[in-house]
């Protein structure tokens, strides 16, 4: 499942592109299977890491990596990286885990290139005040969100550290019914039935091994205008004035 759209989002061969609180690495794994692109995977957690080397290792035994592939464990206030170092980051799911989101903002900043692009995603406000409001489990769990982010309020934090938008859009409305199941029938009952039937069918959707049913495709594009489970920024670095 990509947040990101790569054909908004695009990548040209032979980039550097920084993929941010990467996870397991959904996002790498696309950048890496793009012609002679260079994707930089870094988390602050071993075990999702050790996860996304082992895709990236599969896709080298399928011919499916083009480019080339590394693994960083790293902190998003404090990037482990040289200023400007990077054509192209993702930031997807991140922004409302970290403490100090000015000073994460300002690294992705640092790290980028004039010109450089960032794609941005965090929780949308509208479902996920709804979840807070129904279970103190869903924002407390350790490594959990710490913040809401109002879709203004997330552009002013980008644009005051120079990055201007170039496009907004908004994804996953079927998994703010999943999260919303989660917080009625308890988010640590991994068991209760009918968060777990619909999670099937989650899977079942976004399998990429075959191509996505188009009426769920269409009704989930028209349902991302009303619940959204995201909120996509697309922005450009401006060049630094001397």
């Amino acid at each position: 499942m990509l947040t990101v759209d790569f054909k908004l989002f695009t990548v040209e061969s032979g980039e550097r592109v920084l993929d941010v609180g990467c996870g397991a690495g959904r996002h790498s794994w696309h950048v890496c299977s793009l012609d002679h692109c260079h994707v930089y995977s870094m988390d602050i957690d071993l075990e999702s890491l050790l996860k996304a080397k082992y895709m990236f290792q599969e896709m080298e035994k399928d011919d499916l990596a083009k480019g080339n592939w590394n693994i960083i464990l790293g902190n998003t206030m404090r990037l482990p990286f040289k200023d400007g170092g990077f054509d192209k980051i993702v930031c997807s799911e991140v922004l409302e885990h970290v403490i100090d989101d000015e000073q994460g903002v300002q690294e992705l900043l640092r790290v980028l290139k004039d010109d450089g692009e960032l794609a941005v995603s965090v929780p949308t406000w509208f479902p996920e005040t709804i979840f807070w409001a129904l279970s103190e489990a869903y924002h407390t769990n350790p490594g959990g969100h710490i913040r809401i982010y109002h879709a203004n309020k997330l552009i002013d934090l980008l644009e005051r550290n120079n990055f201007k938008v170039y496009a907004v859009r908004h994804k996953h409305a079927y998994h703010s019914v999943y999260w919303l199941l989660r917080c009625l029938f308890g988010v640590r009952n991994e068991k209760a039935l009918v968060p777990a039937i619909y999670h099937k069918f989650l899977v079942w959707e976004m399998d990429s091994n075959r191509h996505r049913n188009r009426f769920f495709q269409r009704s989930e594009s028209f349902l991302d205008n009303f619940f959204p489970k995201s909120l996509v920024v697309y922005l450009r670095k401006a060049p630094q004035t001397r």
